[in-house]
C-alpha cells in the first residue's frame, strides 16, 4: 500500500471509530458513571480515572483481530434500531438511577473504609495531603478506573470498536475511539447531571443504528484502502 492509500486508510478508521463511538456512548453507562461521579468528587480525578480506562479498553480491542463480515455492521445497526425504536423517551433515567445506586454503594464502602483506617479527605479525591501525584491513586480515581472499565467491557462501545478494527486501520480505529471516548468523557463530567438528563437515549440509538447500517453499506462497496 502506498503511503497516500495507507494515510488515507488510517483517516478513514478514524472517523469511523470517533463517529460510532460518539452515538455509543452518549447516555450510556459509562457517560453516567463520569457525570454523577464528577458531581460528587474531584472532576480531574474523575476524568482521569475514566479515561485510563476507556483508553485501555479501546486500545485492547482496536487490536484485537477477529473475522468480520459486512453483514454484522447490518445486524448491529438493525439491533440498534430496533431498541431505539421500542424504547420510551425516558429510557435513560432508569440506567441514570442504577449507576446512582451502584455509586451510592461504593461511597458507603469508602467512608466505613475511611473511618476504619483513619484517611482524610476522601471525597475530595485525595487520601494522602503529600504530594499532588497522590489524588491520580486515591481511591475515586480508583473508582472511576474500575466502574468504568466494568461498565465497558462487553459493552456496546467495545463490540463497535472490535468489529471496526476487523476491516479497518487498528491504529486510526484505537485513536478515533480513544478521542470519541475523551469527547463524551469530558462532556460527561463538565456538563454533569443537567446534560445526562437531557440526552435521548432513544434518539441517540436510532441513529446509532443508522450509523452501523451505513458502514455496512461501506463494506459492501467501498475498500478504505482504496483511497478517493
Amino acid at each position: 500500500m502506498t503511503p497516500a492509500k495507507e494515510t488515507w486508510a488510517s483517516f478513514h478508521a478514524f472517523v469511523a471509530s470517533i463517529s460510532v463511538i460518539i452515538v455509543s456512548e452518549l447516555g450510556d453507562k459509562t457517560f453516567f458513571i463520569a457525570a454523577i461521579m464528577a458531581m460528587r468528587y474531584n472532576r480531574l480525578t474523575v476524568l482521569a480515572g475514566a479515561m485510563l480506562a476507556l483508553g485501555l479498553m479501546t486500545c485492547l480491542s482496536g487490536f484485537t483481530r477477529i473475522t468480520c463480515p459486512p453483514a454484522l455492521f447490518a445486524i448491529f445497526g438493525v439491533r440498534m434500531l430496533r431498541e431505539g425504536l421500542r424504547m420510551s423517551p425516558d429510557e435513560g433515567q432508569e440506567e441514570l438511577e442504577e449507576v446512582q445506586a451502584e455509586i451510592k454503594k461504593k461511597d458507603e464502602e469508602l467512608q466505613r473504609s475511611k473511618l476504619a483506617n483513619g484517611t482524610p479527605d476522601v471525597e475530595a479525591g485525595t487520601t494522602v495531603p503529600q504530594g499532588k501525584w497522590h489524588s491520580f491513586i486515591s481511591p475515586i480515581f480508583i473508582q472511576a478506573l474500575t466502574l468504568t472499565f466494568l461498565a465497558e467491557w462487553g459493552d456496546r462501545s467495545q463490540l463497535t470498536t472490535i468489529i471496526l478494527a476487523a476491516r479497518e486501520d487498528p491504529f486510526g480505529v484505537a485513536v478515533g475511539g480513544t478521542l470519541g471516548h475523551c469527547l463524551c468523557t469530558g462532556l460527561a463530567v463538565i456538563g454533569g447531571r443537567m446534560i445526562a438528563q437531557k440526552i435521548s437515549v432513544r434518539t441517540v440509538t436510532i441513529i446509532g443504528g443508522i450509523v452501523f447500517l451505513a458502514f455496512a453499506f461501506s463494506a459492501l462497496f467501498i475498500k478504505p484502502e482504496a483511497g478517493f
